[in-house]
């Protein structure tokens, strides 16, 4: 088995995807007990972080600055945390 990538190092769509696998791995039911526990705790983590990912994104698109007329004419500064 390949070592596990840090989370907050993927990218949305990696995260995403390996998010998916573990599902997938869930509901096969085919994972011991400790392994579909340990599956459930990664999941969980890659959820977190595709959500917080999904805010930053949101609030970088809530921060697109609009003229009189709803035309976007710049941006905000926006620092993801």
């Amino acid at each position: 088995m390949e070592a596990a990538i840090p989370i907050e190092e993927m990218a949305f769509e990696d995260a995403l995807k390996e998010l998916e696998g573990i599902v997938t791995r869930l509901e096969s039911g085919d994972a011991p007990l400790d392994a579909s526990i340990a599956l459930y705790e990664r999941g969980n983590a890659l959820r977190s972080h595709c959500a917080a990912r999904l805010d930053a994104a949101q609030a970088r698109i809530d921060s697109i600055r609009l003229d009189t007329d709803g035309r976007p004419v710049g941006t905000t500064p926006f620092a993801a945390g």
